[in-house]
């Protein structure tokens, strides 16, 4: 009851993900690759359009010997991560309905493989596992399981419980109105925008008008979520910022702070308001428009 990729590591093992699962040195990863040759947060599986693709979080995958950000996964494809290190795309399942969690504030979001549930400050539906979210939902392959506050059940679509006062659903939904939002939109007046990022210096420009800069935890921000190039989780950008901290409570609260910061900074420069998108499910991403031109300073 979920869309899933299987590939085929080096040493022929076998291993399936769905959309919202990482690959990475990262240990909340779905597939965790013990190489230094691999970025902690390396690529992300994502669900657009009713099909499953590979997004390039931290570098470019080779796919056939082609440098991409993102690519449509498709069975027989040979996927080099980094140099000397690839997976093979065995198989492809989309199925024509996915199991998904209905809740309010939240709509319908398909479930990933693991995910957590948290209701503070809001409700959030949070992909992979949180050891503090009181309800985390994961599939065995064969079924779902639900961990609310300690008690583990087997659910499925059309089951309900409560988190904290709020009533969760599992509900069927058809796979091309489950995936993410396309990063990139269309729409709007305002001028196209010129993204230049030098690590934690970033500098927008807005038609002729002079560059905002910032600079800082905020330069820095930014320049992951280019890097990220689509929606990712929150811990996944903020432990790439802040290395050294491994509690993640601190962490989040690092999180929160600069990020409230850098949403007012970009307010104060009169910068358009969908431009930096945070889900309310533990995910961000930064909201380019087609004419919109980022560029790296190397």
């Amino acid at each position: 009851m979920r869309a899933l990729v299987r590939f085929q590591l080096p040493d022929q093992s076998l291993v399936e993900l769905g959309s919202g699962d990482l690959i990475g040195r990262i240990w909340s990863a779905a597939l965790v690759l013990h190489d230094p040759r691999i970025s902690e947060a390396h690529a992300m599986v994502s669900l657009r359009g009713g099909e499953l693709w590979l997004l390039a979080l931290r570098r470019r995958i080779l796919c056939d010997g082609q440098a991409r950000g993102e690519l449509r996964l498709e069975a027989g494809q040979r996927l080099e991560l980094a140099e000397g290190y690839s997976l093979w795309v065995r198989e492809v399942e989309l199925p024509e309905e996915v199991l998904a969690l209905e809740a309010p504030g939240l709509g319908r979001v398909a479930l990933a493989s693991v995910v957590s549930l948290k209701v503070y400050p809001t409700l959030q539906l949070i992909f992979g596992f949180d050891p503090n979210a009181p309800a985390k939902l994961w599939t065995t392959g064969d079924d779902w399981k639900l961990d609310l506050d300690g008690q583990i059940t087997t659910v499925q679509a059309g089951d309900s419980f409560v988190v904290h006062g709020q009533q969760i659903r599992l509900v069927m939904l058809k796979l091309a109105g489950a995936g993410q939002k396309a990063t990139r939109v269309t729409g709007g007046f305002d001028p196209p925008l010129r993204i230049v990022t030098d690590f934690d210096m970033v500098r927008i420009y807005r038609g002729e008008e002079t560059p905002v800069l910032f600079n800082g935890v905020s330069g820095r921000l930014l320049s992951e979520l280019v890097a990220m190039g689509g929606s990712a989780p929150w811990e996944v950008v903020a432990g790439e910022i802040w290395k050294d901290e491994p509690h993640i409570p601190a962490l989040r609260r690092r999180w929160d702070v600069s990020l409230k910061r850098l949403k007012m900074k970009l307010k104060d420069a009169q910068l358009r308001s969908d431009l930096l998108r945070a889900d309310g499910q533990g995910r961000v991403e930064l909201v380019l428009r087609p004419d919109d031109r980022v560029e790296e300073v190397v």
